[in-house]
């Protein structure tokens, strides 16, 4: 759909174009929500990792630090944000890269201990852990556990596509840039949970003690648990140091897109308009600090454990992403309907993906299916909390509130297959596209 009309903010406006004006505002606040509840999640996982090094920093003490900072990188030194972003997101690939290589040197013996463990930790104690019940039972929820938990890191194509309307030639770089995400995030992710199942078995008592009992061990990854357990000096330390500023830095992106976001509500007139009062550097003041209001959710870790914290935002940003992609892919079925009813060709689309419009029901009924499990343990006999439920089922209720609200107040329309516009735009990108000239590299 990007590459066919290349327009900023692109799921949350052809929701609004190709499906109905509502589900646009819907799925708005929807991403605007997601965006804000990574601020805190961040500003817990910073305070996390220092944590690692000492506890003499008081938890109120360490988030507003991170607060003061995110104030004066988004208000006053702007500017700044993208050479930052840059030069911290090559230290996360690089650490990326580096702990893959660690893994492999380790498992074969070259660590201090000369220990040549390999695969042991999938035989003793094994691959599957039991959660809630035994046996089977047991092994299949603790394996949807951990879906549930990879539901939180499918976040990225989306964010490519946010950037589709100010992109240089995008009908011939946005496929390349997609494409290149999807192969990165496959490698990184997979080749890194494959990395963690090899370095720490599941049942390891530091890693326990760090989400039982909120022990500072949370804030060392598997990786830099693995690292102290096999003598290795040094190198925890510097991998701690790497993750803590991805988080930081992480947590300042946040502060940036969602603050973006409900100014591009505002502007069109779907947020309050005081919204849309930017500084004389274009900042947009107000919804920064909305953002930041938002970010204070971060104390919440002062009364209860940081692990307990950090797991109800992974389930609100969870089920938020989830229901993001839900809107994607439902918005591509409508999409796909109305070049059937107007007899436009699927085959003159400058991109196509494959097995549609079958991958598109597979993915919007395995995210809406999922949006709805991701809490479940809450149901649980002895497992209520409501903390918990709020945070798991919030957004679930929010979404269908402001999609019917929005529609009972301004009458909009669901629209039908030939009714959707899919001319608007399209003359002006085609020209840009048939008169490009590349310029050659800076």
């Amino acid at each position: 759909m990007v590459t066919y009309l290349p327009i900023s903010s692109p799921f949350i406006r052809f929701a609004g174009r190709y499906v109905d004006e509502a589900l646009g505002v819907a799925a708005g606040y929807n991403f605007f929500i997601f965006e804000a509840a990574l601020v805190p999640f961040e500003i817990v996982a910073v305070s996390l990792i220092v944590n690692y090094w000492t506890s003499v920093i008081p938890v109120a003490a360490m988030n507003v630090i991170v607060l003061i900072l995110y104030i004066a990188l988004n208000v006053f030194a702007v500017k700044w944000y993208g050479e930052a972003e840059f030069w911290l997101s090559l230290g996360k690939v690089l650490l990326s890269i580096g702990l893959i290589f660690y893994t492999v040197v380790v498992m074969l013996g070259g660590n201090p201990l000369g220990d040549r463990f390999g695969f042991r930790y999938w035989n003793e104690p094994g691959a599957f852990n039991e959660f809630y019940k035994t046996g089977d039972t047991g092994r299949f929820l603790g394996f949807l556990a951990a879906i549930i938990t990879a539901s939180f890191t499918i976040a990225g194509p989306d964010y490519v596509s946010m950037a589709a309307g100010e992109t240089m030639n995008p009908r011939v770089v946005l496929p390349k840039a997609f494409n290149g995400v999807f192969y990165r995030l496959t490698a990184f992710f997979v080749l890194g949970v494959l990395c963690v199942g090899i370095l720490v078995p599941y049942n390891d008592p530091t890693m326990a003690d760090a989400f039982d009992n909120d022990k500072p061990g949370a804030a060392a990854s598997p990786y830099v648990i693995s690292m102290d357990r096999l003598g290795i000096p040094i190198l925890p330390h510097i991998v701690n140091a790497v993750v803590l500023t991805a988080s930081f830095s992480a947590g300042n992106s946040y502060v940036y897109c969602a603050s973006r976001s409900l100014y591009g509500l505002a502007l069109e007139k779907k947020a309050p308009a005081f919204l849309t009062k930017c500084t004389s550097r274009g900042v947009p003041i107000y919804c920064v600090g909305v953002v930041l209001l938002i970010a204070l959710l971060s104390f919440l870790q002062v009364s209860n454990g940081a692990s307990v914290v950090l797991n109800w935002f992974v389930n609100l940003v969870t089920a938020s992403q989830l229901i993001n992609f839900s809107v994607v892919t439902f918005t591509y079925i409508r999409f796909k309907k109305a070049l059937e009813a107007q007899g436009i060709s699927r085959e003159t689309l400058p991109y196509r993906s494959w097995f549609q419009p079958y991958i598109s029901y597979i993915a919007f009924t395995a995210t809406t299916i999922m949006a709805f499990v991701g809490g479940y343990t809450v149901f649980l006999p002895g497992n209520w909390s409501i903390p918990t439920f709020l945070f798991s089922y919030t957004m679930i209720g929010v979404f269908p509130v402001l999609y019917f609200g929005w529609k009972f107040f301004h009458k909009t329309k669901f629209l039908k297959p030939e009714e959707v516009d899919l001319v608007t735009g399209l003359a002006e990108i085609e020209e840009y596209t048939r008169d490009f000239v590349s310029e050659p590299p800076k």
